[in-house]
């Protein structure tokens, strides 16, 4: 207690000023802020959705539903990828009729069928050994294979299952953007095996049944690296790189339906929600007052600054590509933080108590009140950050967003607990 609390002060007034103004946009003064905004999920948004139909022509009847799983975890991991929040991806089989629907907030159809109608199998291609007098069935190679390998070409045994990261760079020379293939180590032996064979020739690269590159191999690549260059832009180049990324579907998928999806709440039920947060804060602060007096005052206050930090987080998210969605459930667990934020000042208050009656005095009581009921705040809290991790790894959709939101209300609620509380609190008995 013997600390001058003035610099934590002012600190606390500088992030509280930048609070406000991120929540209370002004976009005459500040035009960059009005991109800071809320992202809403299905419920209060809505958005796109779609429904494909598997391909099991090729697929034995025993491993069709597999199939289909596997290919709604490839979906999943694009849509993760790709950074759209809170998706809903669901299977449904009838009478042989294997089905994957899609529902995306925040997303217009065209960027939904981007996002998932490729299927990203990538293979490479070099010329055979011998040449036959004839040329093979066009539709027996895919598109561009024969115009650029000659009669006979040969595809290799390296895939895309060989791959173990693609990454976006620009081309040093004419800053264009690439897509750069990190091989995995029988991948990069493959792949110098096919470099060394075929020096002074040409590989072609095959993606989705089309070249899309055919460099011609200069010396033995033994890097277990390779570019691919095409007339890509910064979005292209991106969508090919998470598409890769993610893996190739493991069945063509066959579009049925696409349609958008309005919000099933909407900015009604938005409304009540903020409105029953709003309306809790308030009975929670003239509760603490009334019980604790001058230190329910400052429990308050940093009560409402947590309310605004945790409200500049989801609007500042908004800016990066994994921004915070904001769903019903969501808002359930920021208003669940708030009842912890609460609960870790009343730990603090009542052991503060204890030591007044014990006749210590205000000084002393309050910081062995904080030192005290701090493995206590620490404690429970960490319990609650365990739950949303599990939460979060094993659930989907809005069970994500609940666990998310409300992990976020428990680290912030320790910060306004621990740092602003405290502060405050320093002030007034100084």
């Amino acid at each position: 207690m013997k600390k001058n609390p003035r610099f934590q002060l002012f600190f606390i007034i500088i992030l509280a000023i930048l609070a406000i103004f991120v929540n209370i946009p002004v976009e005459g003064i500040f035009p960059f802020m009005k991109n800071l905004s809320f992202k809403k999920g299905l419920d209060l948004a809505g958005g796109t959705s779609l429904t494909y139909r598997g391909d099991m022509k090729d697929v034995e009847e025993n491993q069709r539903e597999k199939a289909l799983d596997g290919a709604r975890v490839v979906i999943e991991r694009r849509i993760n990828l790709f950074g759209v929040s809170e998706p809903i991806i669901q299977t449904a089989v009838t009478n042989n009729d294997y089905r994957i629907i899609v529902e995306l907030p925040g997303v217009d159809i065209d960027q939904a069928k981007k996002i998932i109608g490729t299927t990203a199998e990538l293979s490479f291609w070099e010329q055979g050994a011998s040449i036959s007098a004839k040329i093979a069935t066009q539709s027996a190679y895919p598109l561009g294979v024969p115009e650029v390998l000659g009669n006979n070409p040969k595809k290799t045994n390296l895939t895309g299952k060989d791959l173990k990261e693609t990454s976006v760079t620009f081309d040093p020379n004419t800053g264009k953007p690439q897509v750069q293939l990190t091989f995995t180590d029988s991948g990069a032996k493959k792949f110098a095996e096919i470099t060394e064979r075929n020096v002074n020739k040409i590989v072609a690269i095959v993606l989705d049944n089309v070249v899309i590159e055919a460099p011609s191999v200069n010396q033995p690549i033994l890097g277990g690296d390779a570019v691919i260059s095409g007339s890509f832009d910064s979005e292209s180049a991106n969508a090919l790189s998470t598409a890769l990324n993610a893996g190739a579907l493991p069945l063509p998928l066959i579009p049925l339906q696409q349609h958008a999806v309005d919000a099933t709440l909407g900015n009604t039920s938005l409304s009540k929600s903020l409105i029953a947060g709003i309306l809790g804060i308030v009975i929670i602060v003239v509760f603490m007052v009334f019980l604790y007096g001058r230190l329910g005052i400052a429990a308050s206050i940093a009560l409402i600054l947590y309310a605004l930090f945790v409200l500049s987080i989801f609007r500042l998210s908004s800016l990066t590509p994994y921004g915070i969605t904001l769903t019903l459930s969501g808002i359930a667990g920021f208003i669940l933080s708030i009842g912890m934020a609460v609960d870790a000042n009343i730990l603090i208050f009542e052991r503060t108590k204890e030591e007044l009656r014990l006749g210590r005095s205000k000084e002393n009581a309050m910081s062995l009140g904080f030192s005290r009921a701090w493995t206590s705040i620490r404690d429970s809290n960490i319990a609650t950050l365990i739950t949303c991790f599990i939460l979060y790894s094993f659930g989907n959709g809005m069970v994500k967003g609940f666990a998310l939101v409300l992990a976020i209300g428990v680290l912030v609620s320790m910060f306004s607990a621990i740092v602003v509380t405290r502060t405050l609190l320093r002030v007034i008995y100084r």
